[in-house]
């Protein structure tokens, strides 16, 4: 029954987004760089909420740090990372992988999650922060370009809104899920579909 359930919340995501594709690739403002204060910061709390793939990874942050029992530091070293990742894309560094990466770092994370894997501090701590810096390597696409205004209120909107996100849900789970072995695993699971699809549409991507 486990297995089955846990195959549904796989399946049903990854179809979802297969067919759905990416949500404009990610970019709130239709592919326009924010010129403004006021584009740079709705692009900036968009941005990870329209992206499946690093909204499922925010989650998958959450419930590590509210079920999982990880270190509340997690986030915050996420969020550094990421400010690094897209520094690096607007300082023009070249990274053809970033958005590979950011699938297998969704999936890896869903799996972990899904399988309940109990693994050590660190590798939750060393899995938060690579891919921090990939996720706002990708991030860094929408700003690549912007005047230094619109730059800091994107930046400023990432932070924000990741840290709302990440923060709450792990208040949430921590709260809601402490007796419950399956809701997060069933969770990871839909993160894992999340994942799975995105990296599939990464290495066979549409015509």
């Amino acid at each position: 029954m486990l297995l089955t359930r846990i195959r549904c919340a796989i399946l049903v995501p990854a179809a979802f987004f297969i067919t759905g594709g990416t949500a404009s690739a990610h970019h709130l403002m239709g592919g326009k760089t924010p010129s403004t204060f006021a584009e740079g910061i709705l692009s900036g709390v968009g941005h990870p909420i329209i992206g499946p793939d690093h909204l499922a990874f925010l989650v998958a942050l959450g419930i590590a740090v509210g079920v999982s029992r990880v270190s509340f530091v997690n986030p915050f070293l996420f969020l550094v990372a990421m400010a690094c990742g897209v520094a690096a894309h607007v300082a023009a560094v070249n990274i053809p992988a970033a958005e590979f990466i950011v699938a297998v770092s969704v999936l890896l994370a869903g799996v972990l999650l899904a399988l309940d894997r109990r693994i050590p501090a660190s590798g939750w701590m060393a899995i938060f922060t690579v891919a921090g810096f990939f996720h706002g390597y990708a991030y860094g696409e929408s700003i690549y370009g912007a005047e230094p205004t619109p730059l800091i209120a994107y930046l400023t909107g990432l932070v924000a809104v990741q840290t709302a996100l990440a923060i709450g849900i792990a208040f949430a789970t921590r709260s809601l899920w402490t007796a419950s072995g399956i809701a997060p695993r069933l969770v990871g699971a839909a993160i894992s579909g999340v994942g799975f699809a995105v990296l599939i549409a990464q290495i066979i991507p549409a015509a």
